[in-house]
């Protein structure tokens, strides 16, 4: 029988339609056979395959399989999931006839065998998920390879990359198809305990490099994880698929059910599609990500994106025999020394165009045309397999690993890509078979043969758009889709009665703490507390959920928690010893931008809903009239285009998505619990704003202390007790702290504490620059980090601190790190301040890069710093304003930073947008303002910005210039630049960054960006000319800078302010101009003249 050979295929797929479009009871019925005896002999043959090529090969103490046939020793996780999954895909084919023999159930219990053998491989490695949980280490990664008898570790995390982040997805995710067909793997809650902390462990995939479905980490195999977004399509699949299981199946108890930080979920979805159609920072195009994108894990339903992604794959890495793994991938080609396990430096470029090619991909291909409905496709891609299937003696397809060119057609097939054959692989031959790809063989045929419907392969129905498939029902939450026109519910909560009476005279209704009863309002820390017993065993070592905090969607759910209702209100309106709490204006901006993301990116049953909580320290705030504005706005319905309802929270209730934590009810714990309690007051007190005292806007004259850290102590103690104002004495504390200790002892108060209570004393009166100097004097840190990780995971690196001494991010840190980054000497030596302020920027460029991704293209390295600097420019030189930056407050800092960020969008323009109403006087007088083109450049410069194609260009500039690119002292060199990377790779781009960074001028910078623009174009122009000698860039803004000046009628002077300051198109010539007379000193030679083909990239 020529399996590959379907003669029925039109019939099966009308077969297939029309059961897809049946309920799930008459499916069963429409989905039997029409020929039972054919059905039956069919089956029988897949089983006797099954046998022979993988239970063969089955570990008899664990189930697990090895890579490969011939390997007894090494038992291998993924090559196991994906022999369980076809092992299952068999079974669901065998549960449509009434007589299997004993078959369907012999091969159900070998599929949770296997699946139980991993997990006990791993529950071994309890420690290493705890480890993990805190800090995603690599070396507490859990292992992705065991000894194929005794599940004993067999290499180590020193000697090989487990960190895989999608192998343990994977597992999650056939875990949950394998339980909802009806099999029982999980036997007990200690397994169940573990399983809720591999979802811990995969939640933060999205902030965690990792060494991808191929083991190596980067392309250049040199150890260097990176974040791959196959990984986090895995994650954010598994998250959606296991949210609400109950692992003991339909029977199971409340306390058996999987619980996802619905937050969680929600970055990895926006990382996973922001990195596409992108596999990670080194490699552009992997094959991996077909397995995110399409079965098993159907990570995105983005038509765009999807398609986008696919048809990169397959333009960029398909061949005659398969798909390549990835540009310049070494494994399995006759070049790569098997003896080393990394490369060289450059070593990839050898590798270019003679890229292995694996059939297994075409498997993935037929796969999808099956669940797409796209017969065209599967009959390609069965076409294009049958050639490169072999057979071994019992007639059995056996499906080769890969194919490679051989080591005498190697240069011949670099010449002509796809002109030479190639030789199939030693692993995946009848003596030694290629499990994983015979797995998914097998996945495929049962699929094309008509025995097995793509609704019994995908049983939770992982391909259909979340607002297809069917409703979960029961009392937790389900990941559903989100309506076109959702409506984000609004629950007004006053602090007190007397709140209450006001806000109503303004006909703004609202609720009490006691008038909502008997639902409770939590702040979101108190469920942090709640959600840290959840899978807790002391018997594994495991303590429960990570004291992570709880986010906007997750505070949008109303919880039910040990038989009490309970609403947290969101993080925002949480008062934090960080100081952008005390800032009203921000705090509006805050909710507006809540609610929004919120609706935006809500995927739940039921509707959100969010508490919005008014203080009475509010009102007193000069703010408090807008965010009256705000609530009036809510009342209408809408807030800025959002649906929004605002009711009492017991009406809103029914509608709401509601989750029960009934993990609660099993435990017997004492849970200190705080809620939000209500303030209690004789009397009803204030009727409206007038009656309200204000907080005072406080302003004093601008001294210095500087010169008393040379006096000694009892001298500044002197000088503290007869200076009054708030910032002189914020600065002498902040002396004798770095002098003394915080323990040091002035009039009966360590320093420390009379700090603390300055501190509060500034932020009742907004008085910013003292708030913000006193709070880097005490050293406070935002408390977390997930702003910086929001940046980081775009592609954008982070830079804080000052010159030299600068810390480059290239990779997420961990909360406790926060601490030393900003508190380091050389902050702390430049101004202590910006310890604060950086953070402060930093916050506000992770959620601007998030919700307006617009305002940092071109920007790949946010220089904190000098963000900060083009700030300031921009309010000192721009606006002629005598405020500092830490002196505005922090609504107004964002302002200033969205100002300065969208420059593009309006320096060019005569009339400006209005400011916000909060905005600095100076910077009210200059809404119009005409930027000159030195301004544009400096605060471009300071930003780092570099227009479309630029590093492109930039590469085309290496590829002419043998000797390399020379800048500031520094040389970029042709070799191993451009052979170890490529032109639209994103290092290539940083390595280019990190050369710029060294220029500390920003005007100039901006200049040498248009210089390379002007070289690139010259180069495209005549693209036989390429440069003898280093590219030396210093020097050709010297000869244009010259040549200006000449014509100008000017003398010499190191002051290039005027040249600066021309524009675009004058500059451009005098550069051109510059590059010519370069060319015409003997620099530069044609390609023609040297004998040489000239060929045009």
């Amino acid at each position: 029988m020529t399996t590959l050979h379907v003669p029925t295929y039109n019939q099966t797929r009308e077969r297939q339609r029309s059961a897809s479009g049946c309920t799930d009871t008459d499916a069963d019925v429409h989905l039997r056979v029409i020929c039972y005896d054919e059905t039956v002999r069919k089956l029988d043959h897949y089983y006797g395959i099954v046998k022979r090529q993988l239970l063969q090969n089955q570990s008899i103490s664990l189930g697990i399989f090895p890579s490969t046939s011939q390997d007894h020793r090494v038992g291998d996780v993924r090559t196991s999931i994906y022999c369980a999954a076809s092992i299952w895909s068999l079974f669901q084919a065998y549960r449509r006839i009434d007589d299997d023999r004993g078959k369907a159930y012999e091969l159900g219990q070998s599929c949770v065998k296997c699946m139980r053998g991993i997990l006990t491989c791993w529950m071994r490695q309890c420690e290493h998920v705890e480890s993990f949980k805190k800090g995603q280490n690599p070396k507490f990664a859990l292992h992705a390879k065991f000894h194929l008898l005794t599940g004993e570790e067999v290499i180590s995390s020193e000697e090989y990359g487990h960190l895989q982040i999608d192998i343990v997805s994977l597992y999650l995710l056939f875990l949950v198809q394998m339980i909802t067909s009806g099999l029982q793997i999980i036997y007990t809650m200690d397994e169940v305990t573990f399983v809720q902390n591999l979802v811990y462990y995969v939640e933060r995939a999205y902030r965690t490099p990792d060494f991808g479905m191929w083991e190596r980490g980067s392309k250049y195999n040199n150890g260097t994880p990176e974040l791959h977004a196959s990984s986090i399509g895995l994650a954010k699949a598994a998250l959606e698929a296991i949210n609400g299981c109950n692992l003991f199946g339909e029977k199971g108890a409340s306390w058996s059910v999987i619980f996802v930080d619905i937050d969680a979920h929600n970055r990895n979805r926006s990382i996973f599609e922001t990195l596409l159609p992108r596999e990670s920072s080194s490699k552009n195009v992997d094959v991996s990500l077909l397995c995110a994108i399409s079965f098993p894990a159907f990570a995105t339903h983005d038509q765009m994106l999807y398609s986008k992604t696919r048809n990169q794959i397959v333009s960029l890495l398909e061949g005659k025999h398969g798909f390549k793994r990835f540009h310049r991938d070494g494994y399995g080609t006759v070049l790569e020394d098997n003896k080393r396990r990394y490369y060289h430096i450059a070593e990839t470029k050898v590798f270019e165009k003679i890229e292995c090619e694996w059939p297994l991909f075409f498997l993935f291909m037929i796969i999808e045309g099956m669940f797409k409905g796209n017969e065209e496709q599967v009959e390609q891609y069965k076409n294009k397999l049958k050639p490169l299937v072999k057979r071994d003696k019992w007639g059995d397809p056996v499906v080769p690993k890969y194919y490679y060119v051989h080591r005498d057609q190697v240069n011949l097939e670099r010449s002509e890509p796809g002109s030479q054959g190639r030789q199939p692989s030693s692993e995946g031959n009848p003596r030694n078979l290629f499990l994983w790809g015979q797995s998914v063989w097998i996945i495929a045929s049962l699929l094309m043969d008509g025995l097995l419907h793509i609704n019994e392969l995908d049983i939770i129905r992982r391909h259909l758009p979340s607002y297809n498939r069917p409703r979960k029902g029961g009392r937790y939450s389900a990941f559903q889709g989100t309506a076109s026109d959702l409506v984000v519910q609004v629950v007004l909560i006053a602090e007190s009665m007397r709140l209450q009476a006001m806000m109503a005279t303004y006909g703004i209704q609202t609720q009490t703490p006691h008038e909502v009863e008997p639902v409770q309002i939590w702040p979101p820390r108190e469920l942090v507390k709640v959600y840290q017993n959840l899978g807790v065993s002391e018997k594994l070592g495991l303590q429960g959920r990570p004291t992570r905090p709880i986010g906007a969607l997750g505070t949008s759910k109303i919880y039910r928690v040990c038989g009490q209702t309970v609403l947290c209100y969101p993080l925002v309106f949480e008062v934090s010893d960080f100081y952008l709490s005390h800032d009203m204006a921000l705090l509006i901006d805050d909710i507006k931008s809540e609610l929004h993301f919120v609706g935006k990116y809500w995927r739940l049953s039921g509707r959100p809903t969010v508490c919005v909580l008014i203080r009475e320290e509010h009102m007193r705030d000069i703010h408090f009239r807008e965010l009256l504005d705000l609530l009036a706005q809510l009342k209408t319905g809408y807030c800025d285009g959002l649906k929004v309802r605002t009711g009492r929270l017991q009406n809103l209730i029914s509608s709401s998505c509601i989750e029960h934590l009934d993990f609660m009810s099993a435990l017997d714990i004492d849970l200190d619990i705080k809620p939000f309690e209500q303030l209690q007051h004789a009397s009803i007190g204030y009727q409206s704003l007038t009656d309200v005292p204000r907080a005072i806007t406080y302003s004093e004259d601008s001294m210095s202390f500087k010169d008393m850290e040379l006096q000694p102590t009892h001298e500044v103690i002197n000088v503290l007790r007869s200076v009054s104002t708030l910032h002189g004495q914020t600065q002498l504390l902040g002396i004798l702290l770095r002098r003394e200790g915080p323990d040091f002892q002035i009039d009966g108060h360590p320093v420390a504490v009379r700090l603390e209570r300055l501190l509060k004393e500034v932020s009742v009166c907004h008085f910013w620059g003292a708030m913000r100097l006193a709070a880097a004097l005490l050293k406070k840190t935002y408390p977390s980090v997930m702003h910086m990780t929001a940046i980081l995971v775009q592609g954008c690196q982070l830079t804080v601190g000052y010159g030299k001494d600068e810390v480059l991010l290239d990779r997420p840190v961990q909360p406790g790190g926060i601490h030393d980054l900003f508190y380091n000497a050389s902050l702390q030596t430049h101004n202590v301040v910006q310890a604060v302020l950086q953070q402060e920027v930093v916050l506000y460029c992770g959620k601007l890069i998030a919700t307006h991704t617009h305002l940092f293209n071109g920007i790949l390295n946010i220089r904190v710093g000098w963000v900060i600097k083009a700030m300031t420019y921009y309010l000192h030189d721009v606006c002629h304003s005598k405020e500092t930056v830490e002196g505005l407050a922090p609504s107004e800092v964002r302002r200033l930073l969205v100002k300065v960020l969208s420059l593009d969008e309006w320096a060019q323009q005569e009339n400006q947008a209005k400011w916000g109403s909060s905005m600095t006087t100076a910077l009210h007088r200059r809404r119009e303002v005409r930027l000159t083109p030195q301004q544009i450049r400096v605060i471009d410069g300071c930003l780092g910005r570099t227009p479309k194609r630029f590093y492109e260009k930039v590469f085309n500039i290496l590829r002419k210039t043998p000797l390399g690119v020379r800048l500031c002292d520094q040389l970029l060199p042709q070799h191993p630049t451009i052979s170890e990377m490529s032109s639209g790779e994103l290092n290539f781009a940083l390595t280019v960054q990190s050369l710029l960074n060294h220029i500390q001028h920003p005007e100039y910078r901006q200049i040498v960006v248009e210089l390379f623009s002007v070289v690139a174009t010259i180069l495209e122009r005549n693209p036989e000319l390429k440069f003898l000698h280093v590219l030396n860039l210093d020097q050709i803004f010297k000869d244009a800078f010259k040549m200006f000046l000449k014509d100008h009628g000017r003398e010499w002077t190191d002051d290039a302010s005027t040249f600066y300051n021309a524009s675009h198109v004058v500059v451009s010539s005098y550069l051109a101009r510059a590059v010519v007379n370069f060319m015409l000193t003997g620099d530069m030679r044609s390609e023609i003249e040297e004998g040489l083909t000239c060929k045009v990239s």
